[in-house]
């Protein structure tokens, strides 16, 4: 018997501002999620009413139908295991932790084959050499090779993989939808499996934005997950057991909804550069390390100015709330560079001046290419285009892509014609201002 489908997608994100500081507990970020999504499609199969062991199956059709395919067995724990030596990391923790949470449930029936389908976004990966498949309700580009073989663009597509199949996966398990009130549960299982997959605990934003949509985020202690005992042949019962309760507990994380205001828009540009994110950690904390106390000072201005952006951006909303034709006065006074005489604009653009000012400072005194001085020209020369704010070099900087605040009415890709903007892409994103959500089974059939 095959059950009916269920459908789930999650948001990609940019880190606006944050970077580094995220790292640390007692700063605030504010994380947008954006419109390029991750998607799971998960049915079940159920051929009796008892059960050995079941089959786990991802398939990615868009990635020449590259294959995972997982064994469990009750009689080692749920342990999964590949079969057909395909080895995905993000897969393989999802798998484990989700079924270790669920454990042997008395007296349920589990399903004998679950079957998932993964889809991505265009604005995830590089899109050359691939061919668009549509169905009159979604498009997908679609590869010839597997998915390692194709470029990221730093959305936050791992993590996005990881809420997107941990939904998947326990839609197969508990009675009610999990979306209606388990984000959390959602949340907390993601996080431990990300952390797992990559070897390492991360501050968990990009994970934060694809289950609650844009936020402002202050991250989890990190001895929440190392304190896990390592799972072994002989300790998963007691893994099962310490992994439970670390789901079930309050993890003291921020994550407040917060959108950009109305007539606002984010746009990503893609500088096809390429900035390794964990040697600039690397550098930065070297440095942070050496000039203390005075580095803590630096990140404490960087923190106020981080702050000042957010209040900046309430201002803005009350101001639309309160006085809509001034609202639209100043949107309008954007569009043609003069919007001086707006304080709320005044102290948007001070915040962003100062944020830069400090990580240039950095990257000065680290050797961390975090705005380094080829994204300063190009941040510099946007911020003097109508219809511009400011702009920043998101998430952990570096050569990757630039984030630009404009009005909704301002095509950049008109107004960048200069040659000083020929290495940039402007990506075809939007704020998201919800996270994890569910989808149409509809969405995704007859693509491939």
């Amino acid at each position: 018997m095959k059950n009916m489908e269920r459908a789930y997608s999650a948001p990609g994100k940019v880190l606006l501002v944050g970077g580094y500081l995220v790292l640390d507990p007692k700063y605030d970020s504010y994380v947008v999620a954006v419109s390029s999504r991750m998607h799971a499609v998960v049915s079940e199969e159920k051929y009796n009413e008892t059960l050995d062991g079941f089959h786990i199956q991802f398939t990615s059709p868009q990635f020449n139908n590259e294959c995972w395919n997982y064994s469990v067995n009750p009689q080692n724990g749920y342990v999964p295991v590949e079969v057909s030596g395909n080895r995905n990391p993000f897969l393989e923790k999802t798998v484990l932790n989700v079924l270790s949470f669920i454990g042997p449930a008395s007296g349920k029936t589990f399903p004998n084959v679950i079957k998932i389908d993964i889809y991505s976004d265009a604005g995830y990966h590089s899109q050359n050499n691939s061919i668009t498949r549509s169905n009159g309700l979604k498009s997908f580009q679609f590869h010839k090779t597997g998915i390692a073989q194709v470029p990221k663009t730093g959305l936050g597509s791992s993590a996005g993989l990881v809420v997107v199949c941990t939904t998947a996966l326990l839609s197969c398990f508990l009675n009610d939808n999990p979306l209606l009130d388990e984000l959390d549960l959602i949340h907390n299982l993601s996080q431990l499996s990300h952390c797992q997959a990559q070897g390492k605990i991360g501050s968990g934003f990009d994970v934060a934005a694809a289950v609650y949509g844009s936020i402002k985020y202050r991250r989890f202690q990190p001895d929440l997950i190392s304190s896990l005992p390592t799972l072994s042949s002989d300790n998963y019962r007691e893994y099962r057991f310490e992994m439970s309760k670390l789901i079930k507990s309050n993890w003291n994380i921020k994550h407040e909804s917060i959108v950009l205001p109305a007539g606002l828009r984010l746009v990503l540009g893609d500088v096809r550069g390429g900035s390794e994110t964990v040697e600039l950690v690397k550098k930065v904390k070297l440095w942070y390390t050496n000039n203390y106390p005075r580095s803590e000072e630096i990140y404490n201005n960087i923190n106020e100015a981080n702050l000042s952006f957010v209040d900046a951006m309430l201002q803005l909303q009350q101001l639309q709330k309160a006085d809509n034709d001034k609202y639209k006065g100043l949107l309008k006074a954007i569009n043609t560079g003069n919007d001086q005489q707006f304080k709320e604009i005044l102290h948007l653009k001070a915040a962003i001046a100062k944020i830069r000012e400090n990580f240039r400072l950095i990257t000065q005194e680290s050797g961390a290419d975090i705005e380094p001085e080829a994204q300063t020209k190009l941040l510099d020369a946007c911020s003097q285009l109508n219809g511009v704010i400011g702009g920043v070099v998101p998430g952990a900087g570096g050569y990757d892509a630039v984030s630009i605040i404009s009005t909704e009415d301002t095509n950049l890709n008109e107004n960048t014609t200069s040659s000083e903007f020929d290495s940039v892409t402007w990506l075809d994103l939007k704020q998201e201002a919800v996270g994890l959500k569910i989808e149409n089974p509809e969405y995704y059939r007859d693509l491939s």
